[in-house]
């Protein structure tokens, strides 16, 4: 199993929809399949330049480890030096701050949502209304 484009369509238009209504600022928004490749993603107008990386870091990271990056933030609090040594591992697509969430189907990882642009915690929040509206289950931590 894994998220197809139009759910990726779906968690995209309805975290941007959720920013909007709540009033964060341009936001970019990753949807990794289960597998960590890009399904879709869309950068808002006004959204800094470097967003995608920040949100895509988020997104892989919380897929290589198997958390939700508010998880990692936490993991990287209590064992810095692992979350370095993972962070390289990766090639460095490792952000350890809340935005990057967990997507799940009949409790099995599909993918992952990325949120970069506002606060991590208002960037988590826009990727759990996306995967909620999509009818999947969030797993931010």
């Amino acid at each position: 199993m894994t998220i197809t484009l139009d759910t990726a369509r779906t968690v995209i238009e309805a975290g941007r929809a959720h920013a909007r209504d709540t009033g964060c600022k341009p936001m970019t928004v990753v949807v990794l399949d289960a597998g960590g490749h890009v399904t879709a993603v869309e950068r808002e107008d006004g959204s800094a330049n470097k967003r995608f990386e920040i949100a895509f870091g988020k997104a892989h990271g919380a897929l290589a480890l198997g958390l939700g990056s508010r998880a990692l933030m936490a993991r990287a609090e209590q064992q810095p030096y692992f979350i370095a040594a993972a962070t390289a591992a990766v090639g460095g697509a490792l952000v350890p701050v809340p935005g990057g969430v967990l997507v799940l189907e009949n409790e099995q990882v599909v993918g992952a949502v990325g949120v970069s642009g506002d606060t991590s915690d208002k960037d988590e929040a826009v990727a759990v209304a996306g995967i909620e509206a999509a009818g999947l289950t969030a797993q931010p931590g």
